[in-house]
């Protein structure tokens, strides 16, 4: 199976929020889909073990921001590749919270939906999350932010983050799965996450 294929299906860019229990976190996916209208339903899948999705399971409630083309890099590495348990990734930013007292941010979003889950289904690395759109408010009229324009806009270029020092093993941005040794195949695939090459970054010799 060629995985370069799935690099063609078309996403968004979303910023998840939950909490529970005092604590917030939030990360950024873009695996969010409207499945039904009436009652309007959304399909979540977050990566199992990061810390969001054990917050909306102890919450039962979520809010998805809508990333607009305003966001850069640094936003999206603080959010999409850092890890909450470490820090306060919601640190500098101006924190709102909805009907269902989950927080979110206008910062770099369009628009934001209020979910409360209904169900939920281990997929193995995921879990999948189906909620029902409680609320839904439009912050800005910037167009949404695509994962192709993502890739193509926002995320540096290899040869824009070129470094010379020794390279001993690859990091995944996502999950935090670590490969040792100089090398990592083009093709290779998280296997705990399932992400491509692309987002591993380089551990290197101190």
């Amino acid at each position: 199976m060629d995985n370069k294929a799935f690099f063609d299906l078309t996403y968004g860019i979303f910023l998840i929020g939950a909490g529970s229990g005092g604590k917030m976190n939030a990360c950024i996916t873009n695996t969010v889909m409207q499945v039904a209208a009436s009652p309007t339903r959304v399909t979540l899948s977050c990566i199992n073990g990061n810390y969001t999705p054990e917050l909306i399971k102890a919450g039962k409630c979520f809010t998805v921001g809508i990333v607009d083309e305003t966001a850069d890099y640094g936003y999206i590495e603080n959010f999409g590749m850092k890890h909450g348990r470490d820090l306060d990734k919601f640190e500098g930013y101006d924190v709102k919270y909805d009907v269902n007292g989950m927080p979110y941010l206008t910062d770099h979003v369009c628009a934001v939906l209020s979910c409360k889950v209904v169900s939920e289904e281990d997929l193995g690395t995921h879990t999948l999350f189906i909620a029902e759109v409680v609320d839904a408010v439009k912050v800005a009229d910037n167009s949404p932010l695509t994962y192709a324009d993502y890739f193509a806009k926002v995320k540096p270029r290899k040869d824009e983050t070129k470094d010379e020092r020794k390279i001993i093993g690859w990091k995944c941005r996502i999950c935090g799965f670590t490969v040792d040794g100089p090398e990592l195949p083009e093709d290779y695939r998280c296997p705990l996450c399932d992400h491509p090459r692309s987002d591993f970054e380089p551990i290197y010799e101190e």
